[in-house]
């Protein structure tokens, strides 16, 4: 569950990233900020101009970020010198599940998503989760691949009125089994 109100307190464990913080449903308006930025700034060459347009307004036309907010856990990792301006975040909806991960293009390549990933397992492993699954796309799939996700399938499916393939991923946390029991 999300941290509720003003409640901005660090993400647990913190894993010595000062800047990440939990998300709350009033960072809304930030998260569909950095979702746009991420697809604009990142999906060139990899996607059509139709699908890029259908995808990045996806957050400002559609309750599913909101939903995604209000239900799920989610962390955000956040400008260094600006504890409030959040750069990339991710999102656990069900806790099992990583239903978002996106980062502003000019925050990209440093290590951001691989922070909110690690810290993101941790906290469903904490939580008896011993298994992640999600839907990546191109932009997310090489990041997952790399942290030892695993391709389950690929599959096409219509997004906003656009076709997109996409690669349901399962990640394995029992390797996460001595930092469970240590912290």
């Amino acid at each position: 569950m999300l941290a509720s109100g003003g409640d901005r307190k660090q993400a647990e464990p913190s894993n010595g990233m000062e800047n990440l913080r939990v998300l709350h449903p009033g960072d809304l308006d930030q998260v569909a900020t950095v979702y746009h930025d991420a697809v604009i700034s990142q999906a060139k060459g990899l996607y059509s101009k139709a699908q890029i347009a259908a995808w990045a307004n996806h957050a400002h036309t559609s309750n599913a970020v909101r939903e995604a907010l209000h239900r799920g856990y989610g962390l955000a990792s956040c400008a260094a010198n600006d504890p409030n301006l959040i750069e990339a975040f991710g999102v656990l909806d069900p806790l099992q599940r990583l239903s978002l991960l996106y980062c502003r293009g000019r925050a990209s390549r440093q290590g951001r998503g691989r922070q909110i990933l690690q810290s993101l397992e941790i906290h469903a492993w904490k939580q008896g989760c011993r298994q992640l699954h999600t839907e990546a796309s191109q932009l997310s799939k090489p990041l997952l691949l790399h942290l030892g996700w695993q391709i389950d399938a690929e599959e096409t499916v219509i997004f906003a009125g656009e076709s997109f393939t996409r690669w349901r991923m399962i990640k394995e946390l029992n390797q996460l089994q001595e930092i469970g029991r240590d912290g």
